[in-house]
């Protein structure tokens, strides 16, 4: 409970624990379920975040259980908030300014203009404008990563579970298409190894798949579609600290209103930047990031409500279209014409 940053995070009744004893069954099943999805992904070459997010569904009618709701709990938030602060071990400062002003200010606006899309379209189609910061932070910075911690910062009371879980397939099944499909529109483009690198790392959703479409195009391409998308996932935490400071000041607690986990990355990239953290160590980080963050997936996808999912039809998918077509035609047009 100490973990919750408002006291209304993805659950809507306060979880009464008995000491450790009671997370024990919940994490038990979101460990096996991690441990699952993380052989499928290796097995088959998918997404671990699609994966874990695929069984947790399929173990949704354990959510009934009331013995697993401390373990679920646990699982869906502190390990969440951990993993975020890991994933600073993969953006340093070095990254950021290599980029060169042009491609910075680029990745800025892209990132800012998608949101702001995904927002104007949410309210439009009647979803609101919670949903719309959910879905188009999502595209935007850095998939599911990024859907989870801005879910953690905005609470249950304005984006719920079943809009949650909406999200995480919705960013699945389109950056998975992405990966395929971009690296197509860069060669009908012509475009060179920066311009298409640019145009991968900035447009698709997730960072493997930003990655692996790079490496498709050619291995120069790759390395500039790791440096910007890295940039984009630097651009999680400022992100979430305007979302926090934009919320009622009476949720916001005391001090300016940032999340701890937020300095925490902050803090973590900031360490990373400076050299002396070992490389064994930094991927040791990273990988436990994954894991984490797969972890809060499986216990999110668990825990989700499916009737409410399913009665949301597909209109909100529509926003999640809307962002993801804006990332793509900025990125395309400061490729072609900036770069």
């Amino acid at each position: 409970m100490a973990a919750d940053l408002y006291g209304d995070l993805l659950y809507a009744e306060p979880v009464v624990t008995r000491g450790w004893r009671a997370y024990l069954p919940g994490l038990t099943i979101v460990v096996l379920g991690t441990l699952a999805a993380g052989f499928l992904s290796d097995r088959y070459g998918a997404p671990l975040t699609l994966m874990a997010l695929l069984i947790g569904l399929s173990l949704n009618f354990l959510s009934a259980d009331g013995r697993l709701t401390a373990g679920l709990a646990f699982a869906s938030r502190s390990l969440l908030r951990w993993g975020i602060v890991l994933v600073g071990v993969r953006v340093t400062g070095a990254q950021v300014l290599a980029l060169g002003p042009v491609a910075l200010v680029s990745v800025i606006a892209i990132v800012a203009l998608t949101i702001g899309a995904a927002v104007l379209v949410s309210r439009r189609l009647g979803s609101g404008g919670a949903f719309g910061v959910l879905a188009g932070g999502a595209v935007a910075i850095c998939g599911a990563s990024a859907a989870m911690a801005l879910a953690t910062t905005l609470g249950e009371k304005r984006v719920g579970q079943a809009q949650l879980t909406l999200v995480l397939v919705g960013i699945s099944a389109m950056s998975a298409a992405a990966m395929v499909l971009y690296p197509l529109v860069a060669h009908a483009l012509r475009f060179t190894d920066l311009q298409a690198g640019f145009l991968l790392g900035a447009s698709i959703h997730d960072v493997a798949q930003a990655l692996g479409a790079g490496y498709a195009y050619s291995p120069a391409a790759g390395q500039i579609a790791a440096i910007v998308k890295l940039t984009r996932v630097a651009l999680l935490a400022p992100v979430l600290a305007i979302v926090a400071a934009m919320l009622p000041r009476a949720e916001r607690g005391k001090g300016i209103g940032v999340p701890w986990f937020v300095i925490g990355f902050f803090a973590m990239a900031g360490l990373n930047s400076t050299g002396v953290v070992p490389v064994v160590v930094a991927s040791t980080a990273e990988q436990t990031a994954a894991a984490l963050l797969a972890a809060a997936v499986t216990a999110t996808a668990i825990r989700s409500p499916l009737a409410q999912l399913l009665e949301t039809g597909g209109r909100p998918l529509l926003v999640i279209a809307a962002a993801t077509v804006t990332a793509l035609l900025l990125a395309g047009f400061a490729a072609g014409v900036l770069l």
